[in-house]
């Protein structure tokens, strides 16, 4: 197999070797209970949801009834992290080595946005490397969304791969190689799906609708819980706690 990173240079890397909270010099957490914009389920907390352990981020979603009230409501909480103003990069290749879980409700995901949005959602662009949802258990998706292309309106691009057991038992390397006009996604070092406006429109009429791409965008990793996607074929409390365990994050450019 071509070592598609042997053209670029480490220049940012967390290797989680270290105890206790995720370093604050890299990750910064997103709090709240408000559904962030899909209908889920957790609250996201300030701590105790994500921490460092025997060379592994770990970010757990687990059930807790008895704090509801000081959690928006929510009986579930999880963590969300990401790396604005920490790390924030435009083009290369971002590699991520996780362990994901399972289990229907369940929705972890990696993923990018722009550090510095001038435009709303969706037409400010959104790279998710990574994403898995428990009602469909044998598959990874790869997506990019877009003012042109995207779920609201059912065009985003993306695609999905199936997988056996043997491959969720253990973990695996997610990752966007990303240059000025494609992305290639990568499981494992093997081709998910390119993004490439030109391949399928006339390069002269591609605009910020098709590829918002040329800005910096930080990293966000997350366990959420039910929600538009994660819930849409059902959920169960019961598979919690449940955990998505990192081993490093790298970039390359």
């Amino acid at each position: 197999m071509e070592d598609y990173k042997a053209k670029y240079k480490l220049v940012w890397q967390e290797e989680f070797d270290y105890e206790g909270p995720p370093n604050p010099e890299k990750w910064s957490a997103q709090v709240g209970g408000h559904g962030w914009g899909n209908n889920e389920d957790q609250f996201y907390t300030e701590s105790g949801n994500a921490w460092v352990e025997g060379g592994k981020l770990i970010i757990e979603a687990r059930p807790e009834l008895d704090k509801a009230e000081a959690h928006e409501g929510k009986e579930i909480t999880s963590a969300r992290i990401r790396t604005v103003g920490k790390g924030d990069w435009q083009y290369g290749v971002v590699e991520v080595r996780a362990k994901i879980p399972q289990g229907l409700g369940i929705w972890p995901a990696i993923w990018m946005m722009p550090t510095k949005a001038e435009r709303r959602w969706p037409a400010c662009g959104e790279i998710d490397i990574m994403e898995y949802v428990g009602w469909r258990p044998e598959e990874i998706w790869a997506t990019v969304h877009t003012g042109a292309f995207n779920h609201i309106v059912g065009t985003q691009k993306g695609n999905t791969q199936f997988f056996d057991e043997e491959f969720f038992s253990g973990f695996n390397d997610y990752s966007v190689e990303w240059n000025a006009d494609k992305m290639i996604f990568r499981v494992n070092g093997n081709e998910l799906f390119v993004y490439e406006p030109k391949a399928f429109m006339d390069a002269d009429k591609i605009t910020d609708e098709e590829w918002p791409f040329d800005k910096e965008f930080h990293l966000i990793l997350n366990v959420a819980f039910g929600g538009n996607f994660g819930g849409a074929r059902g959920k169960d409390v019961n598979i919690l706690p449940a955990r998505m365990e990192v081993e490093y994050v790298r970039v390359y450019q």
